[in-house]
C-alpha cells in the first residue's frame, strides 16, 4: 500500500472514484450510527471537488483503498474526511492514512471529528493517539465526537 497526496480536481477519473469509496464508507457509517443525514453521504462529484480539501489517497498498484480529505491551516490540520473502501476496511488503510497525516502535520494540532456511535472510527483515532474533547449534535439528533491529537503530548496508555 502506498499513501500519496493527490488531487482529485486535476484527475476526474480518481475524483469519480473518491465519491464511489466516500458514499460506500459513509453508508456503513449511516447503518453504525442509525441515520443516514451524514452530509458526505450525499455529496455530489462538483462538492467533492470544490470542497478545498488537501488529499491523501491509499492505493494499492492502481486500486484505490480509501482516502483522507484535510484542511491545514497555521497551527492546525483539520481531518475534515477519512473513507475507507468497505472491501478493503480492517486492512490498515484507514491507520495508513491517519498515521501519514499525523507524520506530515509537523508539530501542529490535529483535529478530527466522527458519528458518537461509530466505535470502529473512534477506536481508530484513540489508538492513533488522539484524546476525545467533547460532543456536539451537528443536526438534531445527530451527534458528534470531537478529538485531537497534540505533538509531544503525554499520551495514557
Amino acid at each position: 500500500m502506498v499513501v500519496e497526496r493527490s488531487d482529485p480536481a486535476a484527475d476526474p477519473r480518481l475524483a469519480a472514484r473518491l465519491l464511489e469509496v466516500q458514499h460506500a464508507a459513509y453508508g456503513v457509517e449511516a447503518r453504525l450510527i442509525g441515520d443516514d443525514r451524514i452530509p458526505a453521504l450525499h455529496e455530489d462529484l462538483p462538492a467533492l471537488v470544490g470542497a478545498g480539501l488537501d488529499w491523501l489517497v491509499a492505493r494499492d498498484g492502481g486500486t484505490v483503498l480509501g482516502a483522507l480529505g484535510m484542511r491545514a491551516t497555521g497551527g492546525e490540520v483539520d481531518v475534515d474526511r477519512l473513507v475507507v473502501d468497505p472491501a478493503h476496511a480492517r486492512r490498515g488503510t484507514g491507520r495508513a492514512l491517519v498515521a501519514a497525516v499525523l507524520a506530515g502535520a509537523g508539530g501542529r494540532r490535529v483535529t478530527v471529528s466522527t458519528g458518537r456511535d461509530n466505535t470502529p472510527a473512534r477506536r481508530l483515532y484513540a489508538q492513533a493517539g488522539f484524546r476525545e474533547t467533547g460532543e456536539r449534535e451537528v443536526l438534531p439528533g445527530l451527534w458528534v465526537v470531537d478529538a485531537e491529537w497534540v505533538a509531544g503530548a503525554a499520551r495514557e496508555p
